[in-house]
Protein backbone atom coordinates (compact mmCIF):
# COMPACT_ATOMS: atom_id res chain seq x y z
CA UNK A 1 0.00 0.00 0.00
CA UNK A 2 1.43 3.30 -1.18
CA UNK A 3 1.64 6.70 0.99
CA UNK A 4 -0.55 9.12 -1.20
CA UNK A 5 -0.37 12.60 -0.76
CA UNK A 6 -4.20 14.53 -0.98
CA UNK A 7 -4.03 17.97 -1.28
CA UNK A 8 -4.33 19.78 2.13
CA UNK A 9 -6.25 22.49 1.64
CA UNK A 10 -5.99 26.16 4.07
CA UNK A 11 -9.74 27.15 4.69
CA UNK A 12 -8.39 30.33 6.10
CA UNK A 13 -6.75 31.41 2.04
CA UNK A 14 -9.05 34.28 0.25
CA UNK A 15 -12.50 32.75 -1.51
CA UNK A 16 -11.20 32.35 -4.90
CA UNK A 17 -7.77 30.53 -4.01
CA UNK A 18 -9.63 28.14 -1.75
CA UNK A 19 -12.68 27.49 -4.83
CA UNK A 20 -9.49 26.42 -7.09
CA UNK A 21 -7.86 24.42 -5.03
CA UNK A 22 -10.93 22.21 -4.55
CA UNK A 23 -11.82 22.67 -7.61
CA UNK A 24 -8.61 20.78 -8.40
CA UNK A 25 -9.17 18.56 -5.56
CA UNK A 26 -12.39 17.14 -6.37
CA UNK A 27 -11.11 16.82 -10.21
CA UNK A 28 -7.92 14.60 -9.68
CA UNK A 29 -8.61 12.42 -6.29
CA UNK A 30 -12.35 13.30 -4.93
CA UNK A 31 -10.93 13.49 -2.18
CA UNK A 32 -8.79 16.39 -0.03
CA UNK A 33 -8.31 17.29 3.75
CA UNK A 34 -9.10 20.77 4.97
CA UNK A 35 -7.56 22.44 7.82
CA UNK A 36 -7.73 25.79 9.37
CA UNK A 37 -11.72 24.94 9.11
CA UNK A 38 -12.75 26.83 12.66
CA UNK A 39 -14.58 23.64 14.26
CA UNK A 40 -14.27 23.65 17.97
CA UNK A 41 -11.58 21.97 19.02
CA UNK A 42 -12.43 21.27 22.65
CA UNK A 43 -15.74 19.66 21.08
CA UNK A 44 -13.64 17.63 18.70
CA UNK A 45 -12.13 16.18 21.75
CA UNK A 46 -15.30 16.02 24.23
CA UNK A 47 -17.20 14.28 21.14
CA UNK A 48 -14.42 11.71 20.82
CA UNK A 49 -14.42 10.78 24.31
CA UNK A 50 -17.90 10.78 25.15
CA UNK A 51 -18.31 8.40 22.05
CA UNK A 52 -15.28 5.78 23.32
CA UNK A 53 -17.21 6.11 26.85
CA UNK A 54 -20.61 4.96 24.39
CA UNK A 55 -19.00 2.10 23.12
CA UNK A 56 -16.97 0.77 25.41
CA UNK A 57 -20.36 -0.60 27.49
CA UNK A 58 -21.73 -3.84 27.30
CA UNK A 59 -23.93 -4.81 23.86
CA UNK A 60 -27.09 -4.57 25.80
CA UNK A 61 -27.01 -1.26 27.42
CA UNK A 62 -25.68 0.14 23.99
CA UNK A 63 -28.96 -1.69 22.31
CA UNK A 64 -30.97 0.51 24.51
CA UNK A 65 -30.98 2.96 21.75
CA UNK A 66 -31.01 0.51 18.99
CA UNK A 67 -31.87 1.89 15.50
CA UNK A 68 -35.00 -0.98 15.44
CA UNK A 69 -36.16 1.61 18.64
CA UNK A 70 -35.66 4.40 15.71
CA UNK A 71 -38.62 3.97 13.02
CA UNK A 72 -38.48 5.39 9.56
CA UNK A 73 -36.08 8.43 11.22
CA UNK A 74 -33.43 5.67 10.48
CA UNK A 75 -31.72 6.58 14.37
CA UNK A 76 -29.86 5.06 17.06
CA UNK A 77 -27.05 1.88 17.58
CA UNK A 78 -26.30 -0.81 15.62
CA UNK A 79 -24.03 -3.81 16.52
CA UNK A 80 -20.91 -4.93 14.92
CA UNK A 81 -22.13 -7.19 11.59
CA UNK A 82 -25.17 -4.98 11.93
CA UNK A 83 -24.70 -2.98 8.34
CA UNK A 84 -24.00 -4.33 4.91
CA UNK A 85 -21.55 -2.90 2.39
CA UNK A 86 -22.00 -4.56 -1.03
CA UNK A 87 -23.65 -7.23 0.43
CA UNK A 88 -21.14 -8.22 3.39
CA UNK A 89 -21.45 -7.19 7.10
CA UNK A 90 -19.30 -4.63 7.88
CA UNK A 91 -16.87 -4.97 10.67
CA UNK A 92 -17.94 -2.05 12.75
CA UNK A 93 -20.97 -0.60 15.17
CA UNK A 94 -22.37 2.66 14.83
CA UNK A 95 -25.27 5.11 16.11
CA UNK A 96 -27.03 6.54 13.20
CA UNK A 97 -27.72 10.49 13.69
CA UNK A 98 -29.40 13.38 11.99
CA UNK A 99 -30.85 16.84 12.08
CA UNK A 100 -32.91 17.21 15.55
CA UNK A 101 -36.97 17.39 14.36
CA UNK A 102 -39.60 17.65 16.28
CA UNK A 103 -43.07 15.26 16.25
CA UNK A 104 -44.99 18.15 15.22
CA UNK A 105 -42.30 18.65 11.89
CA UNK A 106 -44.50 18.58 8.93
CA UNK A 107 -42.06 16.15 7.51
CA UNK A 108 -41.66 14.22 10.87
CA UNK A 109 -45.66 14.42 10.46
CA UNK A 110 -45.90 13.41 7.06
CA UNK A 111 -43.81 9.88 7.43
CA UNK A 112 -40.95 11.17 5.52
CA UNK A 113 -38.11 8.79 6.30
CA UNK A 114 -34.53 9.70 7.43
CA UNK A 115 -36.23 12.33 9.19
CA UNK A 116 -36.72 12.93 12.71
CA UNK A 117 -35.91 12.71 16.51
CA UNK A 118 -32.28 10.99 17.34
CA UNK A 119 -32.01 8.28 19.96
CA UNK A 120 -29.63 9.70 22.93
CA UNK A 121 -27.78 7.34 25.97
CA UNK A 122 -29.92 8.16 28.79
CA UNK A 123 -26.62 7.18 30.60
CA UNK A 124 -24.27 9.91 28.98
CA UNK A 125 -26.07 12.62 29.49
CA UNK A 126 -23.52 14.74 27.79
CA UNK A 127 -23.54 13.00 24.95
CA UNK A 128 -26.82 14.79 23.17
CA UNK A 129 -25.89 18.55 23.63
CA UNK A 130 -22.04 17.56 22.09
CA UNK A 131 -23.62 15.97 19.25
CA UNK A 132 -25.95 18.42 18.58
CA UNK A 133 -23.07 21.24 18.77
CA UNK A 134 -20.73 19.02 16.64
CA UNK A 135 -23.89 18.81 13.92
CA UNK A 136 -24.65 22.64 13.90
CA UNK A 137 -20.52 23.07 13.50
CA UNK A 138 -20.43 20.82 10.45
CA UNK A 139 -23.45 22.01 9.13
CA UNK A 140 -22.40 25.66 8.96
CA UNK A 141 -18.85 24.35 7.64
CA UNK A 142 -21.11 22.15 4.84
CA UNK A 143 -22.74 25.48 3.67
CA UNK A 144 -19.14 27.48 3.39
CA UNK A 145 -17.64 24.44 1.41
CA UNK A 146 -20.91 23.93 -0.65
CA UNK A 147 -20.11 28.09 -1.53
CA UNK A 148 -16.83 27.10 -2.48
CA UNK A 149 -17.77 24.47 -4.80
CA UNK A 150 -20.17 26.23 -6.58
CA UNK A 151 -17.81 28.84 -7.49
CA UNK A 152 -14.91 26.39 -8.50
CA UNK A 153 -17.71 25.37 -10.72
CA UNK A 154 -18.34 29.14 -12.47
CA UNK A 155 -21.47 29.30 -10.68
CA UNK A 156 -22.66 32.15 -8.06
CA UNK A 157 -21.62 31.14 -4.12
CA UNK A 158 -25.06 30.46 -3.66
CA UNK A 159 -25.82 28.23 -6.48
CA UNK A 160 -25.89 24.97 -4.11
CA UNK A 161 -27.88 26.73 -1.76
CA UNK A 162 -30.73 28.02 -4.18
CA UNK A 163 -30.93 24.42 -5.58
CA UNK A 164 -30.14 22.21 -3.50
CA UNK A 165 -28.96 22.76 0.67
CA UNK A 166 -31.24 25.95 1.41
CA UNK A 167 -32.54 23.01 4.10
CA UNK A 168 -29.48 20.41 3.15
CA UNK A 169 -30.17 16.95 4.38
CA UNK A 170 -27.83 16.16 7.43
CA UNK A 171 -26.94 12.90 8.37
CA UNK A 172 -24.17 11.60 10.73
CA UNK A 173 -22.42 8.10 11.69
CA UNK A 174 -19.56 7.56 14.30
CA UNK A 175 -18.30 4.26 14.02
CA UNK A 176 -16.10 2.12 16.17
CA UNK A 177 -13.92 -0.28 14.19
CA UNK A 178 -12.71 -3.15 16.34
CA UNK A 179 -9.26 -3.83 16.47
CA UNK A 180 -10.27 -7.39 14.78
CA UNK A 181 -11.60 -5.46 11.89
CA UNK A 182 -8.70 -6.37 9.21
CA UNK A 183 -11.21 -5.27 6.86
CA UNK A 184 -14.06 -2.89 8.52
CA UNK A 185 -15.90 -1.46 5.04
CA UNK A 186 -15.06 -2.72 1.67
CA UNK A 187 -15.13 -0.88 -1.37
CA UNK A 188 -17.68 1.78 -1.56
CA UNK A 189 -18.70 5.64 -2.15
CA UNK A 190 -20.63 8.13 -0.91
CA UNK A 191 -24.48 9.19 -2.00
CA UNK A 192 -24.82 12.72 -1.39
CA UNK A 193 -23.04 16.00 -2.22
CA UNK A 194 -20.02 16.14 0.35
CA UNK A 195 -18.80 13.81 3.31
CA UNK A 196 -17.03 15.33 5.98
CA UNK A 197 -14.62 13.03 8.10
CA UNK A 198 -12.78 13.33 11.35
CA UNK A 199 -10.74 10.71 11.76
CA UNK A 200 -8.50 9.25 14.63
CA UNK A 201 -5.86 8.96 14.54
CA UNK A 202 -5.64 5.42 14.08
CA UNK A 203 -5.19 5.08 9.72
CA UNK A 204 -7.25 2.86 8.24
CA UNK A 205 -8.74 4.74 5.59
CA UNK A 206 -8.17 4.36 1.94
CA UNK A 207 -9.14 5.84 -1.50
CA UNK A 208 -9.04 4.36 -4.77
CA UNK A 209 -7.62 6.98 -7.40
CA UNK A 210 -5.57 6.09 -10.94
CA UNK A 211 -6.98 2.44 -10.14
CA UNK A 212 -4.37 2.55 -7.21
CA UNK A 213 -5.32 2.39 -3.66
CA UNK A 214 -3.81 4.85 -1.34
CA UNK A 215 -3.66 5.65 2.89
CA UNK A 216 -5.35 7.97 4.15
CA UNK A 217 -2.66 9.40 6.18
CA UNK A 218 -4.83 11.22 9.86
CA UNK A 219 -3.42 14.86 9.67
CA UNK A 220 -4.21 16.14 13.46
CA UNK A 221 -6.80 18.48 13.54
CA UNK A 222 -7.97 18.29 9.93
CA UNK A 223 -11.03 16.54 8.29
CA UNK A 224 -10.87 14.54 5.19
CA UNK A 225 -13.47 15.54 2.78
CA UNK A 226 -14.56 13.99 -0.57
CA UNK A 227 -16.87 14.00 -3.12
CA UNK A 228 -20.20 12.24 -3.03
CA UNK A 229 -22.75 10.31 -5.53
CA UNK A 230 -24.94 13.07 -6.01
CA UNK A 231 -21.97 15.49 -7.01
CA UNK A 232 -20.66 13.47 -9.28
CA UNK A 233 -23.75 12.97 -11.56
CA UNK A 234 -24.33 16.96 -11.06
CA UNK A 235 -21.04 17.75 -12.54
CA UNK A 236 -21.18 14.67 -15.44
CA UNK A 237 -18.67 12.81 -13.83
CA UNK A 238 -15.86 16.09 -13.72
CA UNK A 239 -15.96 16.08 -9.76
CA UNK A 240 -14.97 12.29 -8.75
CA UNK A 241 -17.10 10.35 -5.94
CA UNK A 242 -14.24 7.93 -5.73
CA UNK A 243 -14.46 4.26 -4.06
CA UNK A 244 -13.07 3.97 -0.73
CA UNK A 245 -12.30 1.93 1.98
CA UNK A 246 -11.80 0.79 5.79
CA UNK A 247 -9.27 -0.82 7.30
CA UNK A 248 -8.17 -0.95 10.69
CA UNK A 249 -4.34 -1.19 10.97
CA UNK A 250 -4.26 -0.78 14.85
CA UNK A 251 -4.15 -2.81 18.02
CA UNK A 252 -7.27 -0.51 19.23
CA UNK A 253 -10.41 0.14 18.51
CA UNK A 254 -10.51 2.93 15.60
CA UNK A 255 -13.13 6.04 15.74
CA UNK A 256 -14.82 7.54 12.69
CA UNK A 257 -17.02 10.59 12.35
CA UNK A 258 -18.71 10.77 8.96
CA UNK A 259 -21.04 13.97 8.43
CA UNK A 260 -22.76 13.75 5.47
CA UNK A 261 -23.38 17.16 3.92
CA UNK A 262 -26.83 16.75 1.31
CA UNK A 263 -29.03 17.45 -0.99
CA UNK A 264 -32.63 18.18 0.22
CA UNK A 265 -34.99 14.92 0.93
CA UNK A 266 -37.67 16.48 -1.82
CA UNK A 267 -34.88 18.27 -4.25
CA UNK A 268 -34.27 16.48 -7.83
CA UNK A 269 -30.65 16.25 -9.06
CA UNK A 270 -30.20 17.39 -12.25
CA UNK A 271 -26.31 17.46 -14.08
CA UNK A 272 -25.49 21.15 -14.93
CA UNK A 273 -24.72 22.74 -18.24
CA UNK A 274 -21.43 21.94 -17.96
CA UNK A 275 -22.15 17.96 -18.37
CA UNK A 276 -22.71 18.04 -21.71
CA UNK A 277 -18.71 16.59 -21.70
CA UNK A 278 -20.28 13.76 -19.32
CA UNK A 279 -17.72 10.93 -17.86
CA UNK A 280 -19.59 8.44 -16.71
CA UNK A 281 -16.98 5.52 -14.85
CA UNK A 282 -19.51 2.64 -14.49
CA UNK A 283 -17.46 0.39 -15.95
CA UNK A 284 -14.36 0.88 -13.22
CA UNK A 285 -17.04 0.98 -10.21
CA UNK A 286 -17.08 -2.00 -8.19
CA UNK A 287 -20.86 -2.24 -8.31
CA UNK A 288 -21.21 -1.08 -12.27
CA UNK A 289 -24.04 1.34 -11.86
CA UNK A 290 -23.75 4.99 -12.99
CA UNK A 291 -24.72 7.35 -11.11
CA UNK A 292 -25.96 9.47 -14.48
CA UNK A 293 -28.37 6.89 -15.24
CA UNK A 294 -30.43 8.02 -11.98
CA UNK A 295 -33.57 9.76 -12.12
CA UNK A 296 -35.94 11.37 -9.64
CA UNK A 297 -35.13 12.96 -6.07
CA UNK A 298 -32.18 12.40 -4.04
CA UNK A 299 -34.80 10.88 -1.64
CA UNK A 300 -35.14 8.62 -3.97
CA UNK A 301 -31.56 7.45 -4.02
CA UNK A 302 -31.01 7.80 -0.63
CA UNK A 303 -33.70 5.53 0.46
CA UNK A 304 -32.54 3.02 -2.56
CA UNK A 305 -29.02 2.77 -1.23
CA UNK A 306 -30.12 2.93 2.40
CA UNK A 307 -32.71 -0.07 2.32
CA UNK A 308 -29.82 -2.58 0.55
CA UNK A 309 -27.21 -1.27 4.04
CA UNK A 310 -30.12 -2.19 6.68
CA UNK A 311 -32.87 -4.90 4.70
CA UNK A 312 -34.10 -6.15 7.59
CA UNK A 313 -34.75 -2.74 8.74
CA UNK A 314 -36.02 -1.35 5.53
CA UNK A 315 -38.47 -4.32 5.32
CA UNK A 316 -39.99 -3.41 9.16
CA UNK A 317 -40.39 0.69 8.63
CA UNK A 318 -40.46 1.59 4.54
Amino acid sequence: MERHHLPVIDMSVPGDVLASQIGHACREYGFFYIVAHGVDQDLQQRLEQLSRQFFAQALDVKLQISMSRGGRAWRGYFPVGGELTSGKPDIKEGIYFGAELSPNDPLVQAGTPLHGSNLFPSEIPAFRTSVLAYMKEMTDLGHRLMSAVSVSLGLSESYFADHYTSDPLILFRIFNYPASAAVGVGEHSDYGLLTILKQDMSGGLQVKTKSQWFDVTPIPNSFVCNVGDMLDRITGGRYLSAPHRVQNPSRHDRLSFAFFFDPNFNAEVKPLNIAANMHDDKAQRWDHLSVHEFRGTYGDYLISKVSKVFPELGKKVL
